[in-house]
């Protein structure tokens, strides 16, 4: 899994005010939760772009006054008009530890229902992975090669990894369907 250095400061009062002043000096509140204690710390905004404006899956490391931690990002907030990052929530990770994250579908090879001219329909980007941090991967791979027009790809359908996919076993992942045209052709030659 790929990971994203950045460093922050730690906060020394915990309040709306000095919030309020942080985000002022272009800087995002934050808390690290999950260890022994919380440690409420400041990073920079602009830090920060790499690690939440992403399709990817990505672990941070954290360097709060020489300290590193090993974190992935639990829960963002915004401001509902302005889209300005208020405050980010860190989720300590420990090897020993296992995790829950949502991890991008890959979608790979070629359908050859597409090829005939269906429509392919990717219902889930995402998957809940259950999983310790070094058997996490950066995506899902799932292969599209069989898909024939009418076919479907379900979670049950994945291969077994060193990680559990805590989404409903029927979950549609991607689906292969009859295009106007490809309706219309049939149509046509029934009529003949």
């Amino acid at each position: 899994m790929k990971t994203i250095a950045i460093s922050g400061s730690p906060r020394e009062n915990v309040g709306k005010r000095d919030a309020k002043e942080l985000r002022y000096e272009g800087k995002v509140p934050a808390v690290l939760y999950g260890g022994t204690e919380q440690i409420h710390f400041a990073v920079v905004a602009t830090d920060l772009k790499e690690a939440i404006y992403t399709p990817e899956a990505n672990f941070l490391e954290i360097e709060i006054n020489g300290a590193k931690s090993k974190a992935i990002i639990k829960e963002l907030q915004f401001h509902p008009l302005t889209d300005l990052l208020l405050h980010v929530d860190f989720l300590q990770l420990f090897d020993d530890k296992e995790i829950l994250m949502e991890i991008p579908v890959k979608l790979t090879g070629t359908s050859p229902g597409v090829k005939m001219g269906g429509k392919l329909v990717q219902k889930l980007r995402k998957l809940r992975v259950k999983a310790l941090p070094a058997n996490m991967p950066q995506v899902v791979e799932v292969s599209i090669s069989k898909l024939e027009v009418g076919n479907l790809f379900r979670v049950r359908d994945l291969a077994k990894g060193e990680y559990v996919i805590t989404n409903t076993p029927e979950d549609t992942i991607v689906s292969v369907g009859m295009s106007r045209a490809l309706k219309q052709a049939e149509q046509q030659a029934g009529k003949k």
